[in-house]
C-alpha cells in the first residue's frame, strides 16, 4: 500500500519524546515544512494551523515561544513559572494544538492548559484562559472541526494517568466530558468526527465517543509503548507508531444504524531497531507519511503505490 521513498536528512537525531515530528504542508507554494526535537532543552515543537495564519510554537522547561511559520520571526514568549524551591517535578509544557478560528492551547506540566488568543495578524496574543480539570501532567491535546456548528466537542486533553477531558472552545472553553484513565499513559491522542483516537502505553489504541465517553472499541495494536497517533480526517486513515519499530495504517468508518465506529488493519512498516517517537500524515488524504526514530537523523518518508 505504500512504499518507501527518499529520506531527509536532520542535522541531529529526533530525541525519545512523545509525538516528536510536526509537519505543515503549504499547498499553493508546494512545500511541506517539518520540525523535529533534538537534545533536552525543548520539550515539543508543533506547527499550528489557524484560519488566518500558521504559528510555529515552540515548549521548553522555560516557557513557550511562537513564532512564524518559517521560525524566522518570534512573535510571542510566556514564560512557565518555576517554584523557587526545587522539586523533584521538572517544569516543562507538552501538548500543543490550534483550536477554533484564533485560539492556541498547550499543556503543562502542572495538568493546567493555557490557551491563548491569537490575533489574525501581529503580536498582540494573551493568555485568555487557564483550563485546570486535570492533576497530572498533560501529554497530548488535540483538536478538530474549527468553527463548525455540527461539531460539539472540538478539543480533547490527556494525561500522564491516562484521563482525558473533552471540551467545546469559545470565549469561555466549556467541559463536556472526562474519560477516566486506568493509570495508564495516554501518550498520544487525536479527535475525528466526535470520536476520540487514544494511544496509551500498553500499546494499545482505544475509540470513545468524546460527548459521552461511550467506549467503541479497543485494540492491541503495538506490543510497545505507542508514541505517536495521527488521523487523515478525509479519508479516515489512522496512523500509529510505538517503540516496538513498527508504524501501522489503519482504517475507520462510521456506522451509520448504530452510530459507531470500526476499525480495520490496513499496512504496516518497520523501522528496524528504532524507537519510532514521531509519525505524521503528509496530507489530509493520507497518501503520503512520515516517521522520525530516538537518535535516528532523519526523517523516513512513505508514499502510497
Amino acid at each position: 500500500m505504500f512504499h518507501k521513498e527518499k529520506s531527509i536528512q536532520l542535522k541531529n537525531s529526533a530525541s525519545a519524546l512523545y509525538n516528536n515530528l510536526s509537519v505543515l504542508r503549504i499547498a499553493p507554494r508546494r512545500l511541506t515544512y517539518f520540525t523535529v526535537v533534538h537534545a533536552n532543552v525543548v520539550n515539543m515543537a508543533a506547527f499550528c494551523a489557524l484560519p488566518s495564519r500558521d504559528l510555529l510554537v515552540v515548549s521548553s522547561q522555560k516557557g513557550i515561544q511562537m513564532y512564524e511559520s518559517d521560525g524566522s520571526i518570534m512573535v510571542y514568549w510566556h514564560a512557565l513559572d518555576t517554584p523557587e524551591a526545587p522539586t523533584a517535578h521538572a517544569v516543562f509544557a507538552r501538548g500543543i494544538s490550534a483550536v477554533s478560528d484564533n485560539y492556541i492551547c498547550v499543556g503543562v506540566s502542572s495538568g493546567a492548559v493555557l490557551v491563548f488568543d491569537i490575533p489574525s495578524k501581529g503580536s498582540n496574543i494573551t493568555l485568555s484562559e487557564v483550563l485546570e480539570e486535570h492533576k497530572e501532567a498533560i501529554t497530548d491535546i488535540a483538536s478538530e472541526c474549527s468553527g463548525s456548528q455540527e461539531c460539539l466537542a472540538n478539543l480533547v486533553t490527556a494525561d500522564d494517568g491516562g484521563n482525558m477531558c473533552v471540551w467545546k472552545s469559545g470565549e469561555e472553553f466549556q467541559l463536556l466530558n472526562k474519560i477516566p484513565g486506568l493509570d495508564i499513559t495516554c501518550s498520544s491522542v487525536k479527535l475525528w468526527k466526535g470520536t476520540v483516537l487514544a494511544g496509551y502505553g500498553t500499546g494499545q489504541i482505544r475509540l470513545y465517543e468524546a460527548v459521552t465517553g461511550i467506549l467503541h472499541a479497543e485494540v492491541n495494536a503495538h506490543a510497545r509503548w505507542i508514541y505517536s497517533l495521527d488521523i487523515a480526517p478525509f479519508s479516515g486513515l489512522l496512523l500509529s507508531a510505538a517503540e516496538d519499530s513498527f508504524v501501522r495504517v489503519w482504517h475507520l468508518a462510521i456506522t451509520p444504524e448504530t452510530n459507531s465506529v470500526e476499525i480495520a488493519h490496513l499496512h504496516n512498516e518497520c523501522v528496524t531497531d528504532t524507537q519510532i517517537c514521531g509519525a505524521k500524515f503528509c496530507d489530509g488524504d493520507g497518501y503520503a507519511f512520515a516517521v522520525t526514530g530516538y537518535d535516528l537523523s532523519e526523517i523516513i518518508r512513505y508514499v502510497q503505490l
